[in-house]
């Protein structure tokens, strides 16, 4: 099992991508939000993913730095799939918001011969706070985090060996911790360090920083903390420093990835 970060970097970055993912095990892929727009497919390339093994997509909410990759990703499948060159199905999951967005945007943006696919092969598939799917040999649960802004879901994965938890791109909300419990990985936004937060000033925007998302790891008992959907200010150097700052109230394992990097879980 293993993590490939297509980008890692808040919405407004210009140094690395937007932040999503790929899960993936044993040749099977269970993608994660597209970014803000085609870099995710130059990003997938660049990483040694082919777009057409990825037949499970997920997206978190309708900000434009996570769904508009998505669009990209249903041209490619519904227009391979109308030149036989994209065989069997494929399957996008989303709260109810986030697939009446996708589906609204595709008959306005896409060809009718595309479109028309959607459906019939490619499912767009309302998930619900608390409801479990079984996708790459994993039991999903997918949750509200609980979102001050636009709807947002996140999702707990138990696979063979541990359990991750991805809570979206804002702070980390009690009423999800049933979900965020036991695990092993946690996912968690960190806008910025917290010796930076007057420059960042994450809070007003509802993010987290470095410090905030350790102490949570901390007081969860997490084993491992993936820190993303960062400013790209520090691009350089963000790795040493975040890490140097987390050390400080956590002592498990910070990851602080850059674009492309594989994390094996």
């Amino acid at each position: 099992m293993k993590i490939t970060m297509l980008g890692t970097g808040n919405a407004l970055v210009t140094e690395c991508y937007n932040t999503c993912f790929v899960i993936e095990d044993n040749k099977e892929y269970f993608m994660v939000d597209g970014g803000g727009g085609n870099t995710v497919l130059s990003n997938l390339k660049s990483a040694g993913i082919d777009w057409m093994d990825i037949r499970h997509i997920f997206v978190t909410h309708k900000h434009i730095d996570h769904i508009l990759g998505i669009i990209w990703m249903i041209r490619l499948i519904t227009q391979n799939m109308g030149s036989g060159k994209y065989p069997g199905e494929a399957f996008i999951y989303g709260h109810s918001e986030v697939i009446e967005l996708l589906t609204d945007m595709s008959v306005k943006l896409l060809q009718k011969k595309q479109w028309d696919f959607i459906g019939k092969r490619l499912h767009l598939i309302e998930v619900r706070d608390g409801e479990k799917k079984s996708i790459i040999g994993g039991e999903f649960t997918f949750f509200d985090i609980g979102s001050t802004k636009a709807k947002q879901y996140g999702f707990s994965m138990e696979y063979k060996g541990g359990k991750l938890t991805c809570c979206g791109d804002e702070p980390y909300n009690p009423i999800c911790k049933q979900y965020v419990d036991g695990s092993d990985w946690l996912m968690h936004e960190a806008f910025c360090l917290y010796s930076e937060a007057d420059m960042f000033k994450p809070y007003e925007k509802n993010h987290s920083t470095v410090k905030d998302a350790c102490e949570l790891a901390s007081e969860l008992g997490v084993k491992n903390v993936i820190l993303y959907h960062t400013e790209d200010k520090n691009i350089t150097d963000r790795k040493s420093k975040y890490v140097e700052e987390g050390q400080k109230y956590f002592s498990g394992n910070i990851l602080v990835p850059d674009d492309l990097e594989v994390i094996s879980l």
